[in-house]
């Protein structure tokens, strides 16, 4: 077995990809190696590749949906309990399936997978001779890749020549290394117990890190990436290395070529992300609500760009009709093409919603109820429609048509203001938060009545709080964090689980006061397909969740 496939938290650079005007010519055959990179076109296509390619795209087992924001994204959304699958590949069924249901009479549905607890399932295949059928090998190899990708545009930018303004290209340059080493980290460490610190340009260590150290990591390139913007502005030479780094097809709608102070802004939301995502809420403390209100007062705008990713004829980044959940949650009545969207999130709009009314058939076809030896909570009444109904001034969540859906890759301005209203809630500003929350949903063109000026008390403040994340930032990768933080994940017998939920049981039986008792791992051990080849050295903290 090659080097590049023992050590999966590093990367080979080959096949690296150099954006035309309108495509990633990613099956071009003469892409840049490092050993080409040492010119400014060899190094930007470099960085773009590392990035789009290395970094999203290519993982060498493959995956269910064979991206980044197909695979690792959809557990979040399937564990998060906005969306749900039949199907078995990579146990995409398994690894949303709750321990157990009860149903409104009393009867209680166990999982019926082997073993019947998601934990246990993910032990039992984490092992290296699983390969492709690990779901804990995903997130971490291609995070890796993307962090190798970055060391290596960092190790080549000062050797490299640059006509006009050189500060100004290697600024732009250094601050997309670190700012997506620093996206990298912050993946590793809010979902695995334990990674790697790794700046080489080749090779690992076998040094693991605590997942606080790592958020750690994820903090300082963040810092890094906003020092190297430090004395650059827009236009010029920024704005033409940028523009070349972000495909030209992404520049629609969110995307675009950010400025310098944009960017700043795009890092302060990622670093708030950190702490709120990485906390249990129950445990934040006042000095951390206060950082997040600093930092989300100085995070994204509504006016702001963002790093967004967009389909496109060629399928260079993902397809219009698949590769990602938003995409593979839509379907034709009520049943999506892969994913059934859950009535758990259906659950959580408010009446009136307009967001509902414009995204979501409940029928006419009949409900779709999957195999029950698969799972226990994901039949469902309800489907999503490609680009919405058409209702005046309200958002759509996914489209099947070329370039029509914008994927978020990181921040975005709602998650930054709801963030911001969860630290404002949680610190005695009930009516500062609530107006935040007021203000998204008339962003989005809910049509709901305001709740700031209603006397809502601090526990209904933090629900209409809790319902709007759920409603505003699905397909993001947000809703396990969330689930995880508030304690949902959690066995009932330590306070977890959700009561009086919606549940579509087998027989097609409308429960609406059912009890689930999810009992998920809060944060996976690293993969064995690392651990196997690298195994923990000398002075490494722990590398499995005692949980």
């Amino acid at each position: 077995m090659k080097n590049s496939k023992i050590f999966i938290s590093m990367l080979v650079l080959l096949g690296l990809s150099v954006s035309c005007k309108k495509e990633l010519d990613i099956l071009n055959p003469n892409q840049p190696t490092t050993g080409s990179a040492n010119s400014e076109a060899g190094i930007i296509a470099l960085a773009q590749g590392g990035v789009y390619v290395n970094g999203f795209r290519t993982v060498n087992y493959g995956g269910f949906q064979g991206t980044f924001f197909g695979d690792p994204l959809a557990y979040h959304d399937i564990m998060g309990d906005i969306v749900a699958c039949e199907a078995a590949n990579q146990r995409v069924n398994e690894i949303g399936c709750p321990n157990y249901v009860i149903t409104d009479n009393g009867t209680k549905i166990i999982n019926p997978n082997s073993p019947s607890t998601q934990p246990a399932m993910l032990r039992q295949v984490n092992i290296n001779a699983n390969a492709s059928d690990n779901p804990l090998y995903y997130e971490w190899a291609y995070m890796y890749g993307l962090n190798t990708a970055c060391n290596n545009v960092l190790a080549l930018v000062e050797t490299v020549s640059f006509t006009g303004d050189a500060n100004a290209k290697k600024g732009v340059l250094k601050a997309w290394a670190y700012w997506w080493k620093g996206f990298a980290y912050a993946r590793i460490g809010s979902i695995y117990y334990a990674g790697i610190i790794n700046d080489a340009v080749s090779g690992t260590n076998d040094k693991y890190y605590s997942k606080e150290d790592i958020i750690k990591e994820s903090n300082k390139n963040l810092d890094a990436a906003a020092a190297a913007l430090n004395g650059l502005s827009a236009g010029g030479d920024y704005s033409k290395v940028l523009g070349a780094l972000i495909p030209d097809f992404f520049q629609v709608g969110k995307g675009g070529v950010l400025t310098p102070d944009m960017w700043k802004r795009n890092i302060n939301s990622l670093k708030a992300r950190n702490i709120l995502v990485n906390t249990i809420a129950k445990d934040m403390t006042p000095a951390q609500w206060n950082a997040i209100i600093d930092l989300t007062n100085n995070g994204i705008k509504s006016s702001d760009f963002v790093f967004t990713g967009r389909s496109n004829s060629n399928a260079d980044f993902f397809s219009a009709t698949g590769n990602v959940p938003a995409t593979l949650a839509v379907g034709a009545t009520n049943v999506g093409v892969t994913y059934r969207i859950s009535e758990r999130f259906i659950q959580d709009f408010k009446a009136g919603d307009k967001r509902l009314e414009n995204n979501f058939n409940n029928g006419p076809a009949a409900p779709w109820i999957g195999n029950s030896d698969r799972g226990n909570v994901f039949n469902t009444r309800w489907g999503m429609v490609s680009n919405g109904k058409g209702l005046p001034g309200v958002i759509f969540y996914g489209s099947r048509d070329v370039g029509a859906y914008e994927l978020y890759l990181a921040t975005t301005y709602e998650e930054n203001e709801l963030t911001k209203a969860e630290a404002l809630i949680n610190t005695g500003k009930i009516e500062e938060g609530l107006k935040v929350i007021d203000a998204i949903r008339s962003l989005q063109g809910a049509g709901l009545a305001p709740v700031a000026g209603t006397n809502l008390t601090l526990a209904d403040a933090k629900e209409e709080l809790r319902r709007e994340r759920r409603v505003v930032l699905p397909f993001r990768g947000l809703a396990f964090y969330d689930a995880r933080r508030w304690g949902v994940i959690d066995d009932i017998s330590k306070g977890g689980g959700r009561t009086n939920c919606v549940v579509l049981d087998k027989f097609n039986i409308l429960n609406t006061k059912a009890t689930i008792n999810y009992n998920y791992l809060d944060y996976w051990d690293v993969p064995d397909n690392e651990l196997a080849y690298n195994p923990a050295g000398a002075g490494s903290a722990a590398v499995k969740n005692p949980k």
